[in-house]
């Protein structure tokens, strides 16, 4: 039977895209609480200090151009400095400042809470589910 035909892969498509939905929405919410634009808040929560621009480019999936825009904000900001890289002074490195880190902790703790109730299942089921995500993830790479 061909994936398009497969009604049970076509439920797990519209399950996983709901609960992606649910966790980027909560995420979203949480940025608004800290006053970050969700682009900014997606890159600091997932910014590893210190990192060149092109990695955050690369992990966002967008044009570093856009990038640009987002780290100037988060500059502004206070959150990140941008430095160069002592062996190629034409590559910059996102270093997040303390606020940076504080900022990052907050989003990602709050984040974190709304995952906790997204994923309230029992112990076992929860195990399960990552579990079997994780495989999925794992085949999807090989």
């Amino acid at each position: 039977m061909s994936a398009e035909a497969d009604p049970v892969v076509a439920d797990l498509t519209d399950l996983v895209f709901q609960v992606a939905g649910r966790l980027r929405a909560g995420f979203n919410a949480t940025a608004a609480e800290l006053d970050l634009p969700p682009a900014q808040a997606l890159a600091l929560a997932n910014l590893r200090s210190p990192a060149p621009m092109r990695e955050l480019a690369e992990w966002l999936a967008c044009d570093a151009s856009n990038v640009t825009g987002i780290v100037d904000g988060l500059e502004r900001r206070g959150l990140v400095t941008r430095q160069p890289d002592p062996t190629d002074r034409r590559v910059k490195h996102l270093v997040l400042t303390e606020a940076g880190e504080r900022k990052r902790a907050a989003l990602r703790s709050r984040s974190h809470a709304t995952a906790i109730e997204l994923f309230n299942l029992p112990g076992d089921d929860r195990l399960r589910l990552r579990d079997l995500l994780a495989q999925v993830q794992a085949d999807s790479v090989d």
